[in-house]
């Protein structure tokens, strides 16, 4: 059996095997794709408020307001996402998870979301775990992606022509030939043009699945190193510690705006137990999560303790922390998102084409036979 040969086999069976997984994964990534700008449609009446000049309202308020609303729930973070974009605060209880949206400058209350009814979170939850126990449907996620890894590289190594002037023939279609014929060439000419998008849309998806990938990505930007010693936690004097203190919450997110004046989004994660920090992060862009600054604050004075600036943050962990944005096109604003759109249509399609010439050819030689 010759090498193409080999590969052609390869090829064929992995596709066949992963390829309603595939489908899956690239669809869901589809639909995800622009769920923010859909939601902002739909959603509008408690996702965007009228901007104002004034600052926004403490999240030790925002905090308390939910309690009051959510008595059984705890807050674990507290988000601004921009001038014109409503506040989040993320509660949990025993039995769910809560957010509730504010106007960030009244503190008026605006809505309570269930992340488990919500539409584009049950995608996403499709996208990265098949909807089963998350332990058990990554893996089947990862392992499909693998495969479909493999699968551009083996489908590289067919399409590629062994002359020169077969290579015009091999980029395009050839639109008046037979439909099993265009679906063919579809497959091939496609797959090519996709192929490097989606390697990177593969890997970063990865990361989500597999922390050996978001390791390897570091260490080989990095030379080496250790991702888990950059992004260490303070160690904090617990025998100060005051559960949830709500000034030095406020401080923290005071700080925060000050070191980061231009940043667009916020956020500040409020100590679930005693020794934890108050951690912020600023991005400076809404509704993009790349290029991050965090801060950690002691949790009784409020008194930054560690810095970890976007710039001065080794190349590896920027790009392991840009990996959402890369994922989802978010790093390229709309045209990002547009690109990969388009891309994991066009994957999904790859299964279903190259199943059709695949049964198109064992159909036949079925036919023939008989």
């Amino acid at each position: 059996m010759g090498f193409k040969t080999t590969i052609r086999f390869l090829h064929k069976w992995l596709g066949l095997i992963s390829g309603l997984i595939v489908f899956i994964i690239s669809i869901t990534g589809c639909i995800f794709c622009f769920h923010d700008e859909i939601k902002d449609i739909t959603r509008k009446e408690w996702r965007l408020v009228e901007p104002q000049n004034k600052p926004f309202i403490l999240p030790s308020v925002l905090e308390e307001k939910a309690k009051k609303i959510l008595p059984k729930n705890k807050a674990s973070m507290v988000s601004y996402y921009g001038k014109n974009r409503s506040a989040i605060v993320y509660t949990y209880s025993d039995t769910e998870n809560l957010y509730l949206y504010f106007n960030p400058y009244t503190g008026q209350y605006l809505k309570t979301e269930n992340p488990k009814t919500d539409f584009f979170i049950i995608v996403e939850y499709i996208h990265l775990y098949l909807l089963l126990p998350d332990y058990i449907g990554k893996h089947i996620i990862g392992g499909a992606t693998i495969i479909f890894i493999l699968l551009l590289i083996s489908g590289i190594i067919q399409w590629w022509p062994k002359k020169r002037s077969d290579l015009k023939r091999s980029l395009t279609i050839k639109w008046s030939a037979k439909w099993r014929r265009v679906n063919y060439d579809w497959h091939n000419t496609t797959g090519f043009y996709i192929s490097l998008v989606a390697l990177i849309l593969a890997i970063t998806g990865l990361t989500f699945t597999y922390e050996w990938v978001g390791d390897g990505i570091y260490k080989t930007f990095n030379f080496g190193g250790d991702k888990a010693v950059e992004t260490k936690l303070p160690l904090i004097d617990t025998t100060q510690f005051k559960t949830n203190s709500i000034t030095a919450i406020d401080r923290a997110f005071i700080q925060t705006t000050k070191l980061q004046p231009d940043a667009e989004m916020m956020f500040v994660l409020i100590p679930q137990q005693k020794g934890a920090v108050i951690s912020t992060g600023a991005y400076p862009h809404t509704l993009r999560y790349d290029h991050q600054s965090n801060y950690y604050f002691h949790p009784s004075s409020g008194k930054l303790v560690q810095s970890q600036i976007f710039d001065k943050k080794t190349l590896g962990l920027q790009l392991v922390e840009m990996n959402y944005g890369i994922h989802t096109g978010q790093i390229l604003d709309l045209p990002g998102k547009i690109i990969a759109f388009i891309v994991s249509l066009f994957a999904a399609a790859l299964p279903v084409t190259g199943f059709i010439i695949w049964y198109g050819r064992n159909y036949k030689s079925k036919k023939s036979k008989a």
